[in-house]
């Protein structure tokens, strides 16, 4: 019997990994301006064909470990926090321990680095929200205490603004992120990264270089979902 030869592209073609779609910025009602719970997070993820999501409540952990309980096998959870620093907010992937809100930027980096996590920027140039100074990612740089810029934030209302971030991104040389920002349902994986599979913080932040940023922002309307969430819960129930 005569074999048919073997076509080395085709094989190459078989082996290499399937990309992920990941959205690396996300809430749960552990945030107090967020309506969505950690089930109906998983949820959504698998609705929406993701295979890695970054849970990142303000400045508290518990919604990305019960998040991270819940989700099956298919779908990976990076334990993480948005943390509101002295002068602006921090994203930080990969936590083991919850990093406190209200220090100044340079000793919040310090601290997430610290316990292995990594160090991004979220929504740098959103003029409607409360981004870090130029001159405050310049210190977090210097200090090479920087990883990432997230270039396409989902709740961003103007669409230059994440141009701009990703624009800032390439500018300092630093791989760049996209999220959702998702505070609902709807909004889960509205903006992804797609990149390749990783094992770990390090090798994350080195296929994150050959990342590529999908989707575009929400309606602006969608900011009334997290006043209503707000005005919906007491103060003392999540932040």
């Amino acid at each position: 019997m005569r074999h048919r030869p073997t076509d080395p592209s085709a094989a190459e073609a078989d082996s290499t990994p399937r990309l992920l779609r990941a959205d690396l910025h996300v809430h749960t009602d552990t945030s107090r301006d967020s309506m969505l719970s950690p089930a109906g997070l998983v949820q959504a993820c698998l609705r929406r064909g993701l295979d890695c999501v970054a849970v990142t409540d303000h400045d508290r952990l518990a919604g990305a470990w019960a998040v991270a309980e819940l989700a099956p096998a298919g779908l990976r959870v990076i334990v993480g926090e948005e943390v509101c620093t002295a002068q602006g907010e921090l994203l930080a992937l990969f936590l083991r321990e919850e990093v406190p809100a209200g220090q100044d930027a340079l000793d919040t980096a310090r601290l997430i680095r610290a316990q292995g996590g990594l160090v991004g920027v979220s929504h740098p140039c959103d003029r409607w929200r409360r981004a870090l100074a130029r001159e405050e990612l310049d210190g977090l740089l210097q200090n090479g205490l920087l990883d990432f810029i997230e270039g396409r934030n989902g709740r961003v209302i103007g669409r230059e603004d994440n141009a701009r971030a990703e624009e800032l991104g390439r500018l300092l040389r630093l791989p760049l992120t996209a999220g959702s920002d998702a505070h609902s349902p709807g909004e889960v994986g509205v903006c992804s990264t797609l990149l390749p599979p990783f094992h770990g913080p390090a090798d994350f932040l080195s296929v994150l270089a050959q990342g590529q940023l999908l989707g575009r922002a929400s309606p602006p309307w969608i900011h009334l979902l997290s006043m209503a969430a707000r005005f919906n819960r007491p103060a003392d129930t999540a932040r």
